[in-house]
């Protein structure tokens, strides 16, 4: 049964009271995981609103229970951040939504390719991107041990 189909996906502000709690469970997650949650204050709200950013909550009635967004990279390609699914309602397919509508967003905003990384503690995630066809990639960021992937949007293969 597919756990999924009364949660309600939609496109919000980063600063938008709703995203609180994924911030802060992506925060204790991050801490958790890492012992540290320095990532969270590299990015400011506006890269994620249009034209060239979008972020996505999935809210199961009240609750915040997943969500991501991306902002620009460069001209043809966005980077996916905050990636984050409530412990309670993992495994019910909710990343792959939020991806999957991540990605028909970014196409319709104009990107080509997508870009993310991933922590080496974190293997849920880097499962999630393989088998949503990301490939690995080059590093990029500020992080030594990060885990990065990228996706050709411009295929039109999307999902997985």
């Amino acid at each position: 049964m597919n756990e999924t189909r009364f949660v309600e996906i939609r496109q919000v502000e980063l600063d938008d009271a709703v995203v609180a709690p994924l911030l802060a469970g992506l925060e204790d997650e991050y801490r958790r995981r890492y012992g540290t949650t320095a990532e969270l204050a590299m990015t400011a709200s506006a890269e994620f609103t249009p034209p060239a950013g979008r972020f996505l909550v999935a809210r199961d009635g009240d609750l915040t229970v997943a969500g991501g967004g991306f902002r620009r990279y460069d001209a043809e390609r966005c980077e996916i951040k905050r990636m984050w699914v409530r412990p309670s309602h993992r495994r019910r397919g909710l990343a792959v939504r939020i991806l999957t509508e991540l990605e028909s967003l970014a196409v319709a905003v104009g990107y080509r390719r997508v870009v993310l990384e991933t922590g080496p503690q974190q293997p849920e995630a880097q499962a999630l991107y393989a088998t949503c066809g990301y490939v690995r990639a080059e590093a990029y960021g500020p992080w030594p041990n990060a885990i990065a992937y990228a996706k050709d949007l411009s295929t039109g293969e999307i999902t997985p």
